[in-house]
């Protein structure tokens, strides 16, 4: 991931950020990693900010503003579009994965229980990054 980019993480629990937190530490990650707790606040910094992130990791599930609300207002925003969003929830349900994709999402991922297998999620995430190069614009 390019180093000069933010990732935005939308999640609304603490022990995902803290997961997510961890796994960029061990992996070395050195992109910043802003977490903002539901769609609400993730649409707030994004209208204020100047430099928008290079990735957003974004849960379906949170109160105020869902995923999927969220995602309709990234789309309908030219300026936002653009950025990737990569689904990162507990949902495997299929309806999600569909509607999501429908949405324009870069990728779809579970959420493990293990800190292990988050990392390795992470990980593929930071891979796939780094070889299309998306977010070094």
């Amino acid at each position: 991931m390019n180093p000069i980019k933010n990732i935005l993480l939308v999640d609304d629990d603490p022990v995902e950020y803290m997961k997510v937190s961890r796994a960029f530490k061990k992996l070395a990650i050195p992109n910043t990693l802003i977490h903002k707790s539901d769609g609400l606040e993730a649409k707030k910094y994004l209208e204020e900010t100047v430099e928008l992130p290079g990735v957003i990791l974004l849960d379906l599930n949170m109160p105020n503003m869902n995923g999927f609300e969220f995602l309709t207002f990234i789309k309908a925003d030219d300026r936002l579009k653009v950025i990737p969003i990569v689904v990162l929830t507990t949902s495997n349900n299929e309806k999600d994965k569909i509607e999501s994709y429908k949405k324009s999402v870069a990728g779809y991922m579970v959420k493990p229980i293990r800190l292990e297998e988050y990392e390795k999620v992470i990980e593929t995430i930071k891979n796939y990054w780094s070889t299309s190069k998306l977010g070094h614009e």
